[in-house]
């Protein structure tokens, strides 16, 4: 029985004890059809972070049910690729008859090679797979052969879910700084000398129409396919009964999904696609039309990062209204536990204050609520089985967000159940050294991400720890909660701009025991200029999130003057924004939160 509340449900929604029958069948569906490997990646035709449940083939098939990773299935093995983020997870999710394979330290082009005879024919559905990583594995796998094929997943699911058709409606162009009709005229001109640019991503298309969809839970895009024109024209290939509801008329002529190969097939190149994020099927579809190609980034990417100053300020108000939320959830938590509270208890409860704004449109993903142990899984999710107690002296993870017409959020606080350990406070500080040494950067215009990302490191380097996953992702606003080209982590190329969104998330996890991670939201500013500066430019971060960082688990002693001054502001801030707006007892409880270090 699934047992819901409000937008979470906390059921099991995989079986590792489903994995071997169904592995079975797989490879039944192969050797019907002469493959010595197929590919099953957690992805859809659309090549988003989220699928729907539709397309959830690699949890149907594994049980894993985190939101990257890949299946491999040979005759006598079958790997699942995750990363830093799910290597506790997936080992929990899994039934033996698969192995874990830590990834992207192991690719899947070697390990396929390591486990495949030369001239392996490969299975791949050219939908699920990007152009670049078919590339990828032709590359690395010169002997094999790449079998496009329909989803052999799809054969034997019975009873797959069909495909989602949530309503769309529209971000009115007070919300998003621009209307629609403007974005097109923009990007049309920067298209030449192509003709034309493939647009595949949902959140691009949504950002470019100003709409919104409900195809993916927590995400509020639609999915549908576009060609934007360089006559300033889009097609946007969707299926009608999700327009029926919409009330503004949109910026795009309207074409069946079903016409989208056949558009491609008639259009005049050269046409642009992103050979990162395109699937196989619509290179595939060009090709075989002889229309010419031109790759190069989706020409939505860079503009939607960069957040004109409605989005920013929407931000602000959407933050504003989230930490009012996680104050009333805090205070109610410092009163409650410990004593009898549990995971799913806390993550209701979290939503409950929430919903109390009446402007919250979905939570942003499903709350990470991981008490002890579970706080060290970076993207737990609870489960009626799995749901655990906060008990005395354990730590507390919590990871959340929401939905809102003005804006996306997303925060982590750790939190001290009774008396914390001296272990868990020194690394908790440590953790809190490079949330502030981020906060505090300036740096030249010019930089990535991967220049910044050392400096959240740094504490916990320095006493020989560190984290798996990276320190920031972009966010989109009233869009996907982990949005692209930005990225505070080693893997970040891309320069970072004013008006990008990112989060601030260093953390340390130590398994089997607790985990630690703190996140606040920040947007890329120009820093104001200072006497005798030589650098022409030099940018920094506003900070978007205001909610009190426990100071039970803070060795004072370990912070220097800056960084204690830093707190202290920070926690005055909290309190100006904050305390305004909050009841009596849950002001009084902010004040204490706040006090000096």
């Amino acid at each position: 029985m699934t047992i819901q509340t409000g937008f979470q449900s906390f059921d099991d929604s995989t079986r590792p004890e489903q994995g071997p029958p169904r592995l079975d069948a797989l490879r039944a569906e192969m050797r019907r059809d002469g493959l010595d490997a197929f590919l099953v990646p957690r992805a859809d035709a659309y090549q988003g972070e989220y699928v729907s449940e539709r397309d959830a083939r690699l949890a149907w098939l594994t049980g894993f049910t985190g939101s990257a990773g890949h299946a491999v299935v040979l005759e006598d093995k079958a790997g699942v690729f995750v990363d830093g983020r799910y290597r506790v997870q997936v080992r929990a999710q899994i039934a033996d008859v698969f192995t874990p394979v830590d990834w992207p330290e192991t690719s899947l082009a070697d390990w396929i090679a390591a486990n495949t005879p030369k001239g392996a024919k490969i299975g791949i559905d050219p939908w699920l797979v990007t152009i670049d990583q078919a590339r990828g594995l032709s590359e690395k796998l010169p002997e094999a052969e790449l079998v496009r094929t329909d989803n052999l997943i799809d054969r034997i699911w019975d009873n797959q879910p069909d495909p989602p058709l949530g309503p769309i409606i529209a971000q009115p162009a007070e919300l998003a700084g621009e209307a629609a009709a403007e974005k097109i005229t923009r990007l049309a001109k920067t298209l030449a000398p192509a003709r034309a640019a493939i647009l595949t991503q949902p959140d691009s298309i949504a950002w470019l129409l100003n709409i919104r969809g409900s195809d993916i839970p927590r995400n509020p895009v639609p999915h549908a396919f576009a060609i934007l024109h360089d006559n300033a024209r889009v097609t946007l290939f969707v299926d009608p009964v999700k327009l029926k509801d919409l009330d503004t008329k949109l910026a795009a002529e309207i074409a069946t999904p079903e016409e989208f190969l056949s558009a491609l097939a008639a259009l005049e190149g050269p046409v642009t696609l992103d050979p990162a994020t395109c699937p196989l099927a619509v290179a595939d579809a060009l090709e075989a039309a002889e229309v010419a190609v031109k790759e190069c980034a989706d020409p939505c990417l860079l503009p939607k990062a960069r957040k004109n100053e409605t989005e920013i300020a929407g931000a602000r108000a959407a933050q504003q209204r989230d930490g009012l939320a996680m104050c009333r959830f805090l205070a109610w938590l410092d009163d409650t536990a410990p004593g009898g509270l549990t995971e799913i208890d806390v993550a209701r409860k979290l939503e409950g204050f929430r919903r109390e704004s009446n402007a919250l449109r979905d939570i942003s993903f499903e709350t990470i609520s991981g008490a002890g142990a579970h706080g060290a899984i970076v993207h737990y999710r609870v489960t009626e089985t799995t749901n655990a107690p906060l008990k005395d002296g354990e730590l507390f993870l919590v990871d959340s967000g929401g939905q809102y017409f003005d804006g996306t959020t997303d925060i982590t606080r750790t939190i001290a159940i009774g008396s914390p350990g001296e272990e868990e406070r020194q690394n908790f500080t440590r953790v809190l050294k490079g949330l502030i040494a981020v906060s505090l950067l300036r740096w030249p215009s010019g930089l990535a991400g991967r220049d910044l990302d050392p400096f959240a490191r740094h504490a916990l380097w320095q006493a020989g720890l560190d984290y798996g996953h990276g320190t920031g992702h972009g966010i989109g606003a009233y869009l996907s909660v982990h949005e692209g080209p930005q990225r505070l982590a080693k893997t970040g190329t891309v320069p970072l701009e004013p008006g990008m969104m990112l989060s601030n998330e260093p953390g340390f996890y130590r398994e089997g025991a607790y985990g630690i991670r703190l996140e606040n939201l920040v947007v890329v500013q120009e820093a104001d200029r200072l006497p005798g500066q030589s650098v022409e430019t030099m940018l920094s971060f506003e900070t978007l999130t205001y909610v009190p960082i426990d100071r039970a688990l803070i060795v004072a002693e370990m912070l220097t003057h800056e960084e204690r001054a830093w707190l202290d502001a920070y926690h005055a801030t909290c309190r100006a924004r904050l305390a305004p707006e909050l009841d009596p007892e849950t002001a009084a409880w902010l004040e204490a939160a706040t006090a000096p270090i």
